[in-house]
Formats: C-alpha cells, structure tokens, sequence
C-alpha cells in the first residue's frame, strides 16, 4: 500500500492552481470536469502521481468557500532552505505566515505558508532534522 493523495476542497480552482503551480512550484497532473456532477478534480504534484503522492484539489462549483474546521493540520513539504524558499513564495505572491526557524522544542527549522483557502503548508528544512 502508499498514499495516493490528499484531497482539499477549494472555493476558485484556477486560484488554487495558480498557487500550487506558480508559488510553489508544482505541476499540474490531471483535469477533469464532471458537469453532471457539478464538480472539477485537478491533480497536482511535483513528480508523476505513479512515482508519488499528490493533491487533489476539488472545487464543487456551486460552493465558493469552504471552513477549514478544527481536524486540518497542514500538509507538509520537504525544502533544503526553508527561508529561501519563503521568500520565493513572498516574492510570487504567496503568504507566510510563519517564518523559518527552529520547531519548538527541537533544532528542526520550519516554516508555513497559507494557501488561498486558508490551508496551511508547512516547510520541513532537511538539513539537521531530527524529528
């Protein structure tokens, strides 16, 4: 068994794809529009969803916002220089909402960043994690 994906409900989908793609770097995998249904799955990754685990960002196109509720974390990335790649989100637009530094209690150096809907994004720096 793996993980396949995680799926997260979006209110504007080109929104979300253009902050998945364009801020942080993903690509965009798959489309799909199910009218009948009145929804849309895209698909986004950084490698091929063959090779790893993805998002899936699901916009139901009557529902423009969705509450977030108290059971999300956040999704986490693996990044070499958390900093860094905060500024490049800051500089595509994106929102930081928690700086690069040590997790507390731990050396770990984290940060994250909030998507348009609100989820949030963690940046897991690899060099010196300890977990």
């Amino acid at each position: 068994m793996r993980i396949l994906h995680t799926m997260l409900r979006v209110g504007d989908l080109e929104r979300s794809l253009d902050f998945y793609t364009r801020v942080l770097g993903m690509q965009l995998l798959r489309r799909k529009d199910y009218p009948e249904g009145r929804f849309t799955l895209a698909f986004v990754g950084y490698q091929p969803e063959s090779e790893g685990a993805v998002l899936e960002l699901t916009h139901n196109w009557d529902t423009s916002s969705y509450e977030i509720g108290t059971g999300y974390g956040h999704i986490a990335l693996e990044v070499s220089d958390a900093a860094a790649v905060c500024e490049q989100v800051r500089q595509r637009g994106g929102k930081v909402v928690r700086e690069a530094g040590p997790m507390k209690h731990s050396t770990t150096v984290i940060a994250f960043v909030e998507d348009p809907d609100g989820y949030k994004i963690e940046f897991i720096e690899t060099a010196g994690r300890v977990d």
